[in-house]
């Protein structure tokens, strides 16, 4: 009987506490929340040094800070400042936005944190519920955007919320896409011209992949634009007759760049569904493609195809960057892509469309002979082309040169600084039957992962190319890890980096390539970093947890050479660093 009171004792206390916590007032606002600047047009367009209020800073993708207090003569005296462990262990590959002291970062299961980025402290947490049943492979976020009074995030079942900035409670959300037919999200969103824009992966499971974009104050859709083009549409005829264009592929997996004299926003296309393109004989566009839209109407306005009719999983997912450089004794307005199937490509905008201008290998390519020295269009090696029953070898591998993490671009070396995996190939074969089942694996395909290049020395590389001569500068190896690392140039002269399986964070100079400066976080970085002034200082921040696709490659490296690329450790955490 005594058990029974206590116990009835217990749950009466319990009552009453949880009453007392529902009648309590509200914890009151802090005071950096309450001096939150609104993001407006303008700042977008025209960014101050102190804030990074989109994912690469600027419109044009640079990833180029202009704060100049951390040099080469002191970045070795970079420290850490605070840490901040996010909860989460899958991959994390989101840049932290800052706005007037207000640092924001989202993670894997739909998570969006804003931290106070003077103390580290939580300021608020948002996160939401998948639902059951939900699929999301690549479970994992890069990035929110930031206007007005909001936070735009991307959940990975394909809705797009909108936040409160100040309190993190939802304003609105919206569904994007059926997620029970495959289609997901992983980037962040892109805002331009009054609207908010998202791109829906998914095409290893047979999507028709888009670009759509929504009413920031209420997330109704404004327009949707297909990268598979349906019957009768410019393109379709790139498609076999049928039904394939439906389950065409086309994913969107990284948030466009754009040009606001043009309004026209350039976005990469992945690779087609099934991968072998003998199931689906043509160019299918847009596949492989950089698109550029009209951001008023959404129609697709101009394309580059880097390579047609795609069989080795090259998506070229990463948008352009826009830059101004110089060829044949002339500026031209520029575009430039170093591209997963191991090509760097310069391409011109002036008329908004991209069109070519040249291409060369930055890593070792065996499959292009030749480019078209006016279309850019390649010559293929079919000995190196994957089939229906035709195993074939190619480099570089399905990873690409370059995978998803960004480049970036210094205006005062007037070189691009790139995130490089050489001497890395791969190896195919299509299966001879692929049913399409919506929500189910539409790849029909069987890989193997052949030796590196013979005489391989390392893999990871950061590479540093004059975009005005097209030639390369300085190369930086890493002799036992890939680089999965995106890139920050500075005005400091310095180009910051993660990316390797040591968890080091880099300082290179960036006019030389000397390392000048490196610290171990506490798991891999693959997180683009990003450099904010708060009080008159300058920091560093970066978002550091590994896994993923280059815990995928780690893996197959290791399992070539044992015991030499183990595992790397795992869990998400915001890093900020600042000169002692």
């Amino acid at each position: 009987m005594l058990h029974i009171r206590i116990l009835c004792f217990s749950a009466v206390g319990a009552l009453a506490l949880a009453q007392s916590q529902q009648q309590a007032p509200p914890a009151p606002m802090p005071d950096v929340l309450k001096n939150y600047q609104p993001v407006t047009a303008e700042r977008l367009k025209n960014p101050e040094p102190a804030n990074w209020l989109m994912i690469r800073r600027t419109y044009d993708g640079w990833g180029y800070s202009p704060l100049n207090q951390i040099t080469a003569a002191n970045v070795a005296r970079l420290k850490p400042v605070w840490v901040f462990s996010t909860g989460e262990v899958r991959v994390h590959e989101a840049a932290p936005l800052i706005n007037n002291g207000v640092m924001f970062v989202s993670t894997p299961s739909n998570q969006v944190i804003a931290i106070d980025a003077r103390s580290g402290n939580v300021l608020w947490r948002y996160r939401r519920p998948r639902p059951a049943g939900a699929s999301v492979p690549h479970d994992t976020s890069r990035g929110v955007a930031l206007y007005a009074d909001k936070v735009y995030f991307a959940a990975g079942e394909a809705v797009l919320v909108a936040l409160d900035a100040k309190t993190g409670k939802e304003v609105w959300t919206t569904t994007v896409a059926d997620n029970k037919s495959g289609y997901y999200i992983s980037l962040a969103p892109l805002i331009a011209n009054g609207k908010v824009m998202v791109g829906a992966s998914g095409g290893e499971f047979g999507i028709r992949g888009f670009v759509a974009a929504f009413d920031l104050d209420s997330g109704k859709e404004l327009w949707r634009t297909y990268t598979i083009p349906a019957p009768g549409e410019p393109g379709s005829e790139t498609w076999p007759k049928g039904d394939q264009w439906k389950t065409g592929g086309g994913s969107v997996w990284v948030t466009g760049n754009y040009d606001a004299d043009t309004n026209m926003a350039y976005w990469g296309v992945g690779n087609g569904g099934p991968w072998m393109g003998d199931k689906r004989p043509g160019d299918n566009l847009y596949t492989a493609s950089t698109i550029a839209i009209d951001v008023a109407t959404g129609k697709i306005k101009g394309h580059f195809q880097y390579h047609p009719n795609d069989s080795w999983d090259w998506d070229e997912v990463s948008p352009p960057i826009l830059v101004d450089f110089r060829r044949g004794g002339r500026t031209m307005k520029g575009l430039i892509d170093v591209a997963r199937d191991g090509y760097l490509w310069f391409l011109e905008r002036t008329d908004g469309k991209p069109h070519f201008i040249e291409g060369k290998p930055y890593v070792k390519q065996n499959v292009f002979k030749r480019l078209d020295p006016e279309t850019g269009r390649p010559e293929i090696d079919e000995s190196h082309k994957p089939g229906t029953g035709k195993l074939a070898e190619f480099c570089p591998s399905l990873h690409g040169g370059k995978n998803w993490p960004p480049i970036s671009f210094s205006p005062q070396t007037r070189m691009i600084y790139i995130p490089a995996n050489e001497n890395l190939c791969g190896a195919q074969q299509g299966e001879e039957i692929v049913e399409y089942t919506p929500g189910k694996g539409f790849t029909g395909v069987k890989m193997s992962s052949p030796p590196p290049v013979p005489g391989a020395d390392h893999f990871g590389e950061v590479q540093a190319w004059n975009v005005d001569t097209g030639q390369r500068v300085w190369t930086h190896t890493y002799a036992k890890s890939p680089n999965w690392g995106a890139m920050l140039a500075t005005a400091g002269g310095l180009v910051f980096s993660g990316g390797t399986s040591d968890r080091k964070m880099h300082a290179f100079d960036a006019a030389t390539g000397k390392l000048l400066w490196e610290y171990p976080t506490s798991s891999g970085i693959l997180a683009p970093p990003t450099s904010f002034l708060l009080d008159g200082k300058q920091y560093i921040a970066v978002h550091s947890g590994w896994g993923g696709d280059s815990r995928g490659m780690q893996a197959n490296l290791n399992r070539m050479f044992p015991g030499e690329f183990p595992e790397v450790p795992e869990g998400g955490a915001v890093w900020v660093f600042a000169v002692e």
